[in-house]
């Protein structure tokens, strides 16, 4: 363990780069953590949320109390 918190960049730079696949740390003969490869990210779709995100009518609309708290006006 002691090993692996004083080589940690060295050891995610190792998997990174694709030096090794895989690294186990273990603690007192027992593997507690593995560093791994991320998965890659899928592409962005724009406009995924089209059509499935409903907003009300009222959205633009702002309370009265809402603006008197913005323009530092007492209630």
């Amino acid at each position: 363990m002691h090993d692996a918190k004083t080589n940690l960049s060295r050891l995610v730079a190792a998997v990174e780069s694709g030096e090794t696949d895989e690294i186990e740390i273990a603690r007192a003969g027992h593997v507690v953590a593995r560093i791994v490869p991320a998965l890659p990210r899928s592409p962005r779709r724009p406009g995924y949320w089209a059509g499935r995100v409903r907003i009300g009518p009222d959205f633009d609309d702002l309370p009265a109390e809402v603006s008197t708290a913005f323009a530092g006006e007492a209630p």
